[in-house]
């Protein structure tokens, strides 16, 4: 999926943060949301502007995200 296609970053919205493309939703305040355990029909209520693609998309980044950023401790040989 082409996640950064759903986000942009304007100096002049929401102070320069991370928003969903079309709308003011802050991309952490989605990944907040679903880090406490809110589903995708939740989060569509609460943010209408917002569509499944969007929330898709965060959740992409996210294991995009936890991919490069999160150390894998090596695991030990049984030899």
């Amino acid at each position: 999926m082409d996640y950064a296609a759903q986000f942009v970053r304007d100096a002049k919205t929401c102070g320069g943060e991370t928003v969903f493309r079309g709308t003011r939703v802050l991309l952490r305040t989605v990944l907040a949301d679903l880090a406490d355990g809110a589903g995708l029909q939740e989060i569509l209520k609460d943010f209408p502007s917002l569509t499944e693609e969007h929330v898709r998309a965060a959740i992409a980044f996210a294991a995009d995200a936890a991919r490069d950023d999160i150390p894998v401790p090596a695991i030990a040989s049984s030899r």
